[in-house]
Formats: structure tokens, sequence, C-alpha cells
């Protein structure tokens, strides 16, 4: 058994701090948003739940943060419990690794093609953390992280009791997962990997740095969310094209013209995707709301549906 530690620890539970009143428009994508109430950073598993038993004491809301790619928060802030994991060991067994909450997904991705193996780097270039990953399901193409992942352990928010769960327990679908109940939150999880040689590996850095540049070159790679809006459901929508549903919400939204050009404030549609949206500099939260109203109203009128926000909105 191979053990990485990313990060040298050298806190000791003792030590352990809730912050409060923690900016946390350096923490997102977006680069918006106020401060957290309080805010800690666990380091082991001990320390994740004395979190969440301060958080039970004072009865606040909890939300775990990774880096903050997919998410959009209130100028206002946030007024209960932030928590960003710092659980970031990575242990490989055999064709498995089990990695923290905490682990960059693509250090991940990366790691694992050092050591000689594949799996991970059909989702290279897409940010965030291991934790966040398991919540959404990331997925691209035909793959989802679902696939590959094969057990897990959570920590339960209410007794901060430590599970051991198989991929069963996520009930995984389309960016989604149990983990969004926010009843239970990741510690780490562990991943189906395939042993290949060095050449093997040669090539799907190759491929992985072709991926991270052809993400690159389509969509925006700072101050945004991603996808702010969820494709539609097939019931929600009645175009078709070859016998299939429109589902596509960028299909709609290139339609009504607002890539590059729609704007409010420093918040402008992105000029690579119509689903996205710029922080240019200067923008906040409310900039962007504005705008994500004025993206759904377009749609409405010319359509009759309205999409709905995929990007997590917190502290609204």
């Amino acid at each position: 058994m191979q053990k990485i530690n990313k990060q040298n620890f050298n806190q000791q539970t003792s030590n352990f701090l809730i912050q409060e009143n923690i900016s946390l428009k350096d923490k997102n994508w977006f680069q918006t948003g106020g401060n957290a109430r309080y805010f800690a950073e666990p380091f082991d598993n001990a320390t994740f739940a004395q979190s969440l038993n301060f958080a039970k004491e004072k009865n606040l809301e909890i939300f775990v943060l990774g880096e903050g790619a997919n998410i959009l928060i209130s100028d206002d802030g946030f007024k209960g419990l932030v928590i960003r994991p710092q659980l970031k060991e990575i242990i490989f067994n055999n064709d498995f690794v089990t990695a923290g909450a905490g682990v960059k997904f693509q250090n991940l991705i990366d790691i694992c093609l050092d050591n000689n193996f594949s799996n991970l780097e059909e989702f290279s270039g897409i940010p965030g953390t291991v934790g966040g990953s398991a919540f959404i399901n990331i997925h691209y193409f035909e793959f989802l992280l679902s696939q590959f992942l094969i057990s897990a352990q959570v920590i339960e928010k209410q007794s901060g009791k430590i599970l051991d769960v198989d991929n069963s327990w996520f009930n995984f679908g389309y960016n989604n997962s149990t983990l969004q109940l926010k009843e239970h939150f990741l510690l780490n999880a562990t991943f189906k990997l395939k042993k290949i040689n060095e050449i093997e590996s040669a090539y799907c850095k190759g491929r992985r740095d072709e991926m991270i540049r052809h993400r690159a070159k389509r969509y925006p790679t700072k101050g945004t969310c991603g996808s702010f809006f969820r494709n539609f459901y097939e019931n929600e929508v009645t175009l078709e094209s070859g016998g299939k549903k429109l589902i596509f919400v960028a299909y709609y939204l290139d339609k009504i013209g607002v890539k590059g050009v729609l704007k409010v404030g420093d918040a402008i549609v992105s000029h690579q995707h119509a689903n996205m949206i710029v922080n240019l500099a200067n923008a906040t939260s409310n900039d962007i709301i504005q705008l994500t109203q004025k993206m759904q109203n377009l749609v409405k009128e010319q359509f009759g549906i309205v999409p709905q926000p995929e990007c997590q909105l917190i502290g609204f």
C-alpha cells in the first residue's frame, strides 16, 4: 500500500479553530459574494466532526465548500458555517485509489497517471475537489464519475457518525447524488483504476493535456461557475430534432442571441458559451442574478419555457 500526503498537517486537534467573518469572495470561481459568519477547515475526520458539532450546538446551516467552481454566493454572504475540508491524503492499494474530500480532482488525475494508473483522466480539466466531484457526479461525454467510484466514507450531519458506504448508497444520477440531501458529507472516496505501462501512461497524459486544451478553447476558465442552467428534461420541451427532444439549454440561449452581448454591470454572457456567465472584473452576485433573470425571461418569451439553475445558489 502506497500513501501520498499532499500536505503536511502539523496542527493538533486542540489547535483547530472555527474562524469568524471570513471572506468567501476569493474562495469561488465567480469571485463574488460576502463573508461566512463562521468558517472551518477540518484537516482530519475528528476535526470535521468537531465542525459539525459546533454547527449543531449553534443551530447553524452548513455549507461544504470545495473549489467553488459551481456556486454563486450571495453578496450578503452565508450566515451559517462554511466547511472547506482539508482532507488531502491519497492512498494507492493495488488497482484502487482512495482520496480525501479536499483533494483537487485534477491533482488526483495527475498523480494517478504519474503512478501508471488510468481511468480518471476522462475528467481532465473539470475544476473541483473529490468531494465536490462526487456531490455532483461529474461527467464528460459518455463518462460519469459514478462508473469509477467504488466506495467511500461519509460523516453523518446530526450524529457525526462515520459510515462506510458503497456505490449504490449514492443513488447517482445525472448531476445528482445522495450527498445533495446534505445529511451526510464526504470524507474520502475510493476509485477503481486500470494499471497501465509507461507508454500507455504517456498516451493518457497526452490525451489529458489535449482535453484541457480543448476545454480552455470552448469554455471560459475563470470568473465563471461553468454552466449556469441545467439542461431541460424531455417533458419540459416540445421542440425536436431528428426525432429527439431538444433538451440542451444552450440551444435556446444561442437562439435568443445573448452570447457575448447580454450584460448587467460587469457580468456578461460568455462569448464562448451561451450558458456560461463571466465576471469581467467587478461584478456582484446581484449583477449575475439580474443577468440570469433576463436570460430566463428572454427564453420564456420566445419558447415558453424557463431555464432552471444548475449552479448552486448559496446564502440567498
